[in-house]
């Protein structure tokens, strides 16, 4: 159970400290404001979480080509009370309807796993709420190079420049071997070979967390994150000592 906040990534920069003469680089990370949309309890769902939404989504507009970046009734009937059949059907049968968080639909949403006594929905959590943690965790999507060779993949340093090697300087040679008790010709499974590079989830684990400025929303969080500049990333209190 650990403590979080949705936010992007702002870019690199680095802080000097005068009393010590040291300079941190830092990552600058714009952390919320979040709406809880849903607040999930182990007697209802099995788990504890928060439903976090970040950065408001635009509302369907006549422009048809701009569909994809609005919102569907879907998501705004997550986020709002838009009455349809099941909603009706619900209260006629004597149950209840969900809460609400009455707020603009969300570009991005993710859960957090943590205690939820204190949290409601339509609450707003602002960088405030790391203000007591030390040490962060942040996921990412890292950025995508395409399809790469094995040199640039997995830093293979390549065949040697002369001695009979023609036009295959930065390929990564032999990849399996005929002996029948080795697998018979077939490359072992996990074998580094060329193939997409980036674009994945990581997560950058235990990084100090230098600095909170809560008036502009922004954590200084040392060393780097994942993802390019602008991406969405997610900043839990880490788990480790």
């Amino acid at each position: 159970m650990s403590k979080g906040i949705l936010g992007r990534k702002v870019g690199m920069t680095q802080i000097f400290d005068q009393e010590s003469g040291k300079v941190t680089p830092v990552t600058v990370i714009e952390a919320g404001p979040c709406h809880i949309l849903q607040v999930k309890t182990p007697e209802k769902d099995g788990y504890s979480a928060i439903q976090l939404g970040f950065l408001d989504k635009k509302r369907p507009s006549k422009d048809t080509r701009s569909r994809k970046s609005q919102a569907a009734r879907s998501e705004r009937g997550h986020v709002a009370n838009i009455k349809s059949k099941r909603s009706e059907v619900i209260v006629k049968n004597g149950g209840q309807v969900a809460p609400k968080a009455d707020c603009e639909p969300k570009k991005l949403i993710r859960e957090v796993r943590c205690e939820t006594e204190g949290f409601t929905v339509g609450q707003v959590l602002t960088s405030e709420v790391l203000a007591d943690v030390a040490a962060v965790d942040v996921v990412g999507i890292t950025r995508g190079r395409g399809y790469a060779g094995v040199m640039k993949r997995h830093g293979f340093k390549g065949q040697r420049a002369t001695h009979g090697v023609k036009k295959c300087h930065r390929q990564q040679g032999s990849t399996a071997s005929l002996a029948s008790w080795r697998g018979g010709g077939r490359p072992k499974k996990g074998k580094k070979m060329p193939g997409q590079y980036g674009d994945t989830q990581m997560t950058a684990r235990n990084l100090k967390l230098v600095r909170i400025d809560a008036e502009s929303n922004l954590l200084l969080i040392r060393g780097a994150v994942p993802g390019a500049t602008g991406s969405y990333v997610v900043v839990l209190e880490t788990n480790k000592k």
